[in-house]
């Protein structure tokens, strides 16, 4: 069978369509073409009239083989069929009993794209059925994947893997974050990658404080993990077929790359989650965490502390004002058992405890007092150093570039305007 263009394939399928079933077209396909042989007792036939019988059934059979393979093509280019082991998938159920009861409704109020089938989403992504299909698949072990590795230095030490999309996906999950993650609701709380908040806007709710505890969630994507990606879209107004491809291709498992005769293998280590590295992945936490955000905002107001969540930075602070006890234990062991309810796990070293006779820093930067805060003194001091070295023709550290400097020029500016612009203008001549 010679492959079909596009145009024929889709004729095909309209035609199938129309017949009813793959069976059904193909029968009239035989029929139209004089090769549906009706059947008949060969017991009744003559020795000449069973050859001519046999011969006719023999090309009906021939004919069949070929329409099957071809019909076969064509449902495969718009249907998915089938998206990888321990991935549940029909191709007829376009519902099911998880998802939400006013899906459509949800969906209308929300603002999000009416999407009912698998082509639609393909289409609006810009994609045909294939690429889908190949971006969704899921494999346990897999000889190429859609991310590209590599490592940065954690700030603790160490380093930490980053997965980062190539092209293909990369488009498609900024299209999932602008057109239906970035219109999900979030909490007030919530200042980590949100249009209009940053780091500034969260340190700024925990100036002139008392007390200032920092925890932090422990490896907070990998904790979001498939089915808690798909009950997102679900409860966004998706049901079980749009859910489950939107939940594949904002998720990954975590992976070792391994050699295995002179070739590449990419082996899961655990299920698929957020990958650190998706442009995806810290919108989708924000409207998970949205119960997690209303929960802790209840517990620090009934108790007289703040509360704002950067990520996975999860700070609380009682303003210098309060008086009376500071109910620390009653707010460290609600806290605790918040976290665990919703679903995350409590990072163990990674609790700090700032009063306010030492440095108290949020998102790196320092709030101390009643002013606006701002950047660590050490950072000023370490930019005005290596842009004197930079000015006398010196060389610069290891760690530091040109451009790393004008990095932090721009953080000195985000608090400190007429500082930061001082910084900038004397480092634009140098770059």
């Amino acid at each position: 069978m010679a492959d079909k263009t596009t145009e024929e394939i889709e004729k095909i399928w309209g035609d199938i369509r129309n017949a009813g079933s793959r069976d059904a077209y193909i029968e009239r396909k035989l029929e139209e073409q004089g090769l549906l042989v009706p059947r008949r007792d060969a017991s009744l036939m003559s020795k000449r009239e069973l050859g001519e019988y046999k011969k006719k059934l023999k090309a009906e059979a021939a004919a069949r083989v070929e329409m099957l393979k071809e019909t076969w093509q064509a449902y495969k280019a718009n249907n998915l069929v089938h998206l990888g082991e321990g991935i549940f998938w029909n191709e007829e159920w376009d519902w099911d009993k998880y998802d939400h009861p006013r899906a459509e409704e949800r969906a209308q109020e929300n603002e999000l794209p009416a999407i009912d089938k698998p082509k639609q989403l393909a289409e609006l992504l810009d994609l045909d059925i294939k690429h889908l299909r190949w971006l969704t698949y899921h494999r346990e072990v897999a000889t190429q994947v859609h991310y590209e590795r590599f490592t940065i230095p954690k700030r603790s030490g160490g380093t930490r893997a980053i997965w980062a999309p190539k092209p293909m996906l990369k488009a498609s999950q900024r299209w999932i974050l602008r057109e239906i993650v970035e219109r999900l609701p979030i909490h007030g709380a919530a200042h980590g990658f949100v249009p209009g908040r940053s780091i500034l806007t969260n340190a700024s709710q925990h100036t002139n404080s008392k007390i200032i505890i920092k925890v932090d969630l422990e490896d907070f994507f990998p904790t979001v993990t498939f089915p808690r990606v798909k009950g997102v879209f679900r409860k966004a107004g998706y049901r079980e077929q749009i859910a489950t491809l939107l939940a594949l291709l904002c998720t990954e498992p975590p992976r070792e790359v391994i050699k295995h005769e002179d070739e590449l293998r990419y082996v899961a280590l655990g299920p698929r989650c957020l990958p650190q590295g998706a442009p995806t992945s810290p919108g989708i936490t924000n409207t998970l965490c949205l119960s997690l955000d209303r929960r802790m905002t209840g517990l620090a107001e009934s108790l007289g502390w703040r509360y704002t969540r950067y990520a996975d930075d999860l700070t609380f602070s009682l303003p210098n004002s309060t008086k009376g006890k500071p109910n620390f234990g009653k707010l460290m062991g609600a806290m605790k058992h918040i976290i665990a309810d919703e679903g995350f796990t409590l990072h163990p070293d990674k609790t700090r405890v700032m009063r306010k006779g030492a440095s108290q820093r949020v998102t790196g930067l320092v709030v101390n007092g009643a002013g606006k805060p701002r950047v660590p003194r050490e950072t000023r001091r370490m930019l005005r150093a290596a842009l004197h070295n930079a000015k006398q023709g010196k060389p610069l550290r290891a760690d530091e570039s040109l451009y790393t400097l004008l990095g932090w020029a721009a953080f000195i500016y985000m608090t400190d305007r007429e500082l930061g612009a001082s910084f900038l203008e004397e480092l634009r001549p140098l770059v």
